[in-house]
């Protein structure tokens, strides 16, 4: 595993013997996913997002049982927060865009508590979308804790439902408010690099953690002959070099882009992959 400190193996290692506790034999896969699985966790800002594989479906005793071990209170996360979600087996493998899960807990010192006790609960206008996803990027990216590889244990999407789910991801970020005026706003770096992730995956294929997404594309866009002292060409149009290379300077502590910027950056990353469905 590249990139976590010592605290947080331990915790991962905590959490996995946690919920064989809860779970026993019927726990068969356990998966860190998001920046650890990336290669990407920064102490201090990143979450931690792990996904558990069950063998069969959780009664509702076995579920709250596993959010009362695993939360924050009774087991503190060294990161902002932990992000885990459950599923069966079946459904881990299955390929479905649908969400799926039998118990999600969001829990943290700088996370507001959530469970969510089955996928059909999920608020709509949360979105839906995250969890075909991230099984996606598990499996292409997935660190196995406990269990076969992720590789195995996760069905990818298929490319049209991709597609729709990139799409739901982006249309559902340009619905979030923003603050008004073109000055810099907070969150506005992840919503450029989340862009560049889903751009880069339907191009080229592949996951990338954020940062990562954003210097391909800005890799993508330099001719093989550039020097130094040329400005690399923008791979979408409309100043996105120098967008992206400021939300790349903003996760390690620069000022965000503006809103309207980075919206309209989002918006033309929509138009292509909607271009790319038809």
């Amino acid at each position: 595993m590249t990139g976590p400190d010592a605290p947080l193996r331990r915790y991962l290692g905590d959490l996995v013997a946690a919920a064989r506790d809860v779970l026993g034999v019927d726990l068969v896969g356990a998966y860190a996913a998001g920046s650890v699985g990336l290669g990407a966790y920064q102490p201090g800002r990143s979450d931690v997002d792990v996904a558990l594989v069950c063998a069969d479906a959780l009664d509702l005793a076995r579920r709250r049982e596993l959010v009362a071990r695993l939360r924050h209170e009774a087991l503190p996360c060294p990161a902002r927060g932990l992000e885990l979600v459950v599923y069966r087996r079946a459904v881990a493998r299955s390929g479905t865009p649908e969400p799926g899960f039998e118990v999600e807990l969001n829990t943290g010192a700088r996370m507001p508590f959530r469970a969510t006790w089955a996928a059909a609960d999920r608020p709509a206008e949360d979105g839906r979308f995250w969890y075909g996803l991230d099984r996606s990027i598990l499996h292409q990216c997935g660190y196995a804790l406990l269990g076969p590889p992720a590789a195995e244990a996760f069905a990818d999407l298929s490319p049209a439902d991709l597609r729709r789910l990139l799409t739901d991801a982006l249309r559902w970020w340009l619905a979030l408010p923003t603050p008004p005026g073109d000055g810099p706003a907070p969150g506005a770096e992840d919503a450029v690099l989340g862009a560049c992730r889903s751009l880069v995956r339907l191009r080229h294929g592949i996951w990338l953690s954020k940062v990562d997404a954003g210097r391909r594309l800005l890799a993508d866009s330099r001719p093989a002959d550039a020097t130094d002292g040329d400005a690399a060409a923008d791979p979408t149009g409309g100043g996105a070099a120098n967008l992206i290379e400021r939300s790349i300077a903003a996760r390690a502590g620069g000022p965000p882009p503006g809103g309207p910027e980075a919206r309209a950056f989002q918006r033309r990353v929509l138009d292509e992959i909607r271009a790319a469905a038809v």
